[in-house]
C-alpha cells in the first residue's frame, strides 16, 4: 500500500502533498484501487469513536479475540 494513500484519505496531507498526490492518483491504477477500498475509511472511524463515547466508562472494552 501507498503511505500517500491512507494520508490523503485521511486528509492529512499539506496542500502541496496533496496536489501532487492526486498528479501521482492520476496516472497509477494501483493508488486508485487502493484509494476505492480506504475511501469509507474517515467514516468508519468517525463511527468508531462515536461509539466508544457513547458507552459508559464501567464497561471494559471487548476484546478482539474470537
Amino acid at each position: 500500500m501507498h503511505d500517500g494513500v491512507a494520508a490523503y484519505v485521511l486528509g492529512v496531507l499539506d496542500e502541496e502533498e496533496h496536489e501532487a498526490f492526486e498528479r501521482h492518483l492520476d496516472t497509477c491504477e494501483q493508488c486508485q484501487a487502493e484509494l476505492i477500498e480506504l475511501a469509507e475509511l474517515p467514516e468508519q472511524l468517525d463511527e468508531l469513536k462515536n461509539d466508544r463515547s457513547s458507552t459508559s466508562g464501567d464497561d471494559p472494552p471487548m476484546s478482539m479475540s474470537r
